[in-house]
């Protein structure tokens, strides 16, 4: 496969068409009488008219047929994928997943729908207010078949096996250690080229964006440059027996049937668009006199909710970078939060807990649960001659936090059959340490 090509910045108010039709975007307006090639002018919205122009998104599409060409829709076979948050009793233990199960292509072909699996969520689709937490397992392609959700945003983390993401707008490569952001009502199809997995986040109602960066100044953490955007490209394709377009709508899945390739976008203009990054190219900011910054400094993305300073959902990562800190303990703090914290690796270990937490797997720490390093992290933490160090070199971590209390699916809690039983005892042998007659127990008595 060539190379592909991509146009850079976050958020940019962008232009492309396809090089086999030069000239296939309109000049001086968006919706000519006839537009150039005979194309459909077609406009995709992803914010209303009247937002003020920061917050405003559009996108106009130019393409061989409008998408309003198709079969009335009808709802299918909804798999694991819910919105109720409400089939099985809350659970405020700490839980643990190990690493997700892929099924084998030589049993049963699935692909990234058909893989889609949710684990865990809070909120309301149809007020506009909430997140999803989804795992998706898959071993193929989607063939004829393209997905849109009318709910919410997907940010996608590929862990294991690279996705070809076809979108409106253009193709996409995904790798492991890459993320990607198909926002909301953006059709898109996906090839893999093995057995595949990987977590999604879907946010209800509102956009990812770049955190403020604050004092920090004007350059720090997911710098804009580093976001890429597919270039257009489109396909003029009749499917015969038709080709079956995907909607998630009010958490339910609905497909209709039209006679042609949805991707037949021969050029478009907007900020209205799918976007990648390579969290390699994320610039870590961290302590270097003493303490352990809090983890919001290596946010990536924010999806703020109305309250300021109050996200529905961060992305935040884990990446390697030096530890230097002096007199402090290195590893994350022993912590309970008002904030729920679900997690993910990627590859690697994480600093915390070196066994149990496994690329693939998971863990979720909800409202006010007590977390933090195991017993084995705090002893030889505590121990650890402060040198400046390497840490996290070959692995990343990432969390999805939010401000809502999650609640856990049947099939997160039962039918996945991942669940670590045992994930407490990492912090039963934590022993006393206290020395009531010593106040520093370094120093002699």
């Amino acid at each position: 496969m060539a190379e592909l090509k991509y146009i850079s910045g976050f958020g940019n108010e962008c232009a492309s068409e396809d090089p086999r039709c030069p000239g296939s975007l309109p000049e001086g307006q968006n919706n000519p009488q006839v537009c150039p090639y005979n194309l459909y002018a077609e406009q995709l919205s992803g914010s209303a008219f009247t937002c003020s122009r920061s917050t405003n998104k559009r996108s106009w599409l130019y393409r061989i047929l409008p998408s309003v060409s198709h079969k009335p829709f009808e709802s299918i076979d909804q798999g694991h994928v819910t919105h109720n948050w409400d089939e099985v009793g809350p659970d405020p233990n700490q839980l643990r997943w190990k690493p997700f199960e892929i099924p084998k292509a030589s049993q049963k072909k699935v692909d990234f729908v058909s893989g889609l699996h949710t684990l865990c969520g809070a909120g309301d689709i149809k007020s506009n207010n909430g997140l999803a937490v989804h795992i998706f397992l898959c071993n193929s392609s989607m063939e004829n078949r393209c997905f849109y959700n009318s709910d919410g945003d997907f940010l996608i983390v590929p862990q294991k096996g690279k996705l070809l993401i076809y979108t409106e707008f253009g193709k996409m490569l995904l790798q492991p250690n890459e993320i990607c952001v198909i926002q909301r009502g953006m059709r898109f199809s996906v090839d893999v080229f093995e057995e595949t997995r990987g977590y999604i986040l879907e946010v209800y109602g509102v956009h990812f964006e770049l955190p403020d960066l604050g004092p920090i100044g004007a350059n720090g953490l997911a710098n804009p440059r580093d976001f890429l955007i597919p270039v257009a490209w489109y396909e003029d394709r009749q499917v015969p027996g038709g080709y079956t377009v995907i909607n998630k709508y009010q958490g339910k899945l609905f497909a209709s049937k039209q006679d042609v390739s949805p991707f037949n976008v021969v050029a478009w203009h907007g900020n209205y668009t799918p976007y990648k990054y390579n969290l390699e190219n994320f610039m870590v900011i961290n302590a270097v006199a003493f303490d352990h910054a809090d983890p919001s400094i290596f946010t990536v993305l924010t999806a703020k909710s109305t309250r300021p300073g109050v996200a529905i959902a961060d992305f935040v990562i884990f990446p390697p970078r030096w530890g230097v800190a002096d007199k402090t303990f290195r590893p994350p703090y022993y912590h309970r939060n008002c904030m729920s914290e679900f997690m993910g690796l990627i590859k690697g270990n994480y600093e915390a807990k070196q066994d149990g937490f496994l690329p693939g797997g998971g863990s979720l720490h909800s409202i006010m649960t007590p977390h933090g390093p195991d017993a084995d992290c705090f002893e030889k933490a505590s121990k650890a001659k402060l040198a400046p160090e390497r840490i996290a070199d070959g692995t990343m971590a990432f969390m999805f936090e939010s401000s809502l209390s999650l609640a856990v699916t049947k099939w997160g809690l039962k039918t996945c059959r991942c669940l670590d039983e045992n994930y407490y005892k990492c912090w039963e042998p934590l022993k006393s340490h206290f020395t009531p007659n010593s106040r520093n127990p370094t120093e002699p008595k």
